[in-house]
């Protein structure tokens, strides 16, 4: 992997990640500036993207840049038979920055050690979301005024969601207790229990979303159960709507608390909670930008 990509979240140590948040408030105050003059950035999405691909693009016409790419890889020549090596080694003759979204596990870590321009991994498959999870520590961190030893309660589909996984591994540099409330086909993998068992991190798992685990959570991050990882679509028909968090559920909890949510969200979060204060998942997505400025920042080399 060359050094500059971003493929996961412990790429990064500590130290880097409080250094892109300090970069990610820099550029929420000054959005706009002429720091990626002349380069071209590709954005690749082999799989369907909203808010990351558009943030990202946002991201690189705020600092000056050029961006070209796909947003549907029917139109690319993999439809073709072309292998991702020849994508990736044929795009980085253009660009100066590789932004890929992927649907398979491990594509972008692949990817980093054929192309000889920096990746950033703007999610690949069931596996890992780096890019979200900064922005996801950047809201933490506006909202809570700290990182340090948080009450973080994790609900919904905590098997497949890559931004569930990123976040965990992120948050572990900062003493949390972690609530997973999954129901038993799409619980936390072993893996991750794992890593928080050797990290000294306190986690306990729940199949009931209760209003005790709503009250004691100084963040609720909301998941959406994907449709599209399910080969079994019985089993996802059973699990989709086991967990939809209600305003009235928020009487209760504490003043802090906020709502986060990677989004789309399909019914697990009723659209009563929107006005009320403590839902902060549209300001999250807005965090994006700067949050995403700041990681191309890193990669590419530019100090702010």
């Amino acid at each position: 992997m060359k050094s500059e990509s971003l493929v996961s979240i412990t790429d990064y140590s500590k130290e880097e990640i409080l250094e892109v948040l300090e970069s990610a408030r820099h550029f929420e105050e000054n959005p706009n500036q002429k720091i990626l003059e002349g380069k071209v950035v590709a954005t690749l999405f082999f799989e369907p993207s909203t808010r990351t691909r558009l943030s990202f693009e946002t991201a690189v016409t705020r600092l000056g840049g050029r961006i070209i790419g796909f947003s549907d890889a029917s139109t690319t020549s993999s439809t073709k038979g072309e292998t991702l090596n020849d994508t990736i080694k044929m795009v980085s003759n253009y660009v100066d920055l590789i932004i890929m979204r992927h649907y398979l596990d491990g594509a972008a870590r692949y990817a980093s050690e054929v192309s000889d321009k920096p990746i950033i991994n703007a999610g690949d498959g069931a596996n890992q979301h780096p890019s979200q999870t900064m922005l996801d520590l950047y809201s933490i961190y506006k909202t809570q005024g700290t990182l340090e030893g948080l009450n973080i309660t994790m609900v919904g589909d905590l098997k497949y969601g890559r931004t569930v996984h990123s976040l965990i591994m992120a948050m572990s540099h900062f003493n949390p207790t972690f609530h997973f409330v999954a129901p038993e086909e799409l619980k936390i993998p072993d893996d991750y229990k794992k890593f928080c068992e050797s990290k000294g991190i306190k986690y306990f798992e729940h199949t009931e979303f209760s209003q005790e685990v709503i009250n004691n959570a100084d963040i609720l991050y909301m998941t959406r159960v994907q449709r599209e990882r399910f080969t079994d679509l019985m089993v996802y028909e059973k699990v989709k709507d086991v967990y939809v968090l209600k305003n009235s559920m928020l009487d209760n909890s504490k003043e802090n608390l906020r709502i986060l949510h990677p989004l789309p969200r399909v019914n697990e979060i009723a659209y009563d909670v929107d006005n009320n204060p403590k839902a902060y998942y549209f300001q999250q997505a807005k965090n994006g930008v700067y949050a995403r400025q700041a990681i191309i920042c890193k990669v590419l080399g530019i100090k702010i």
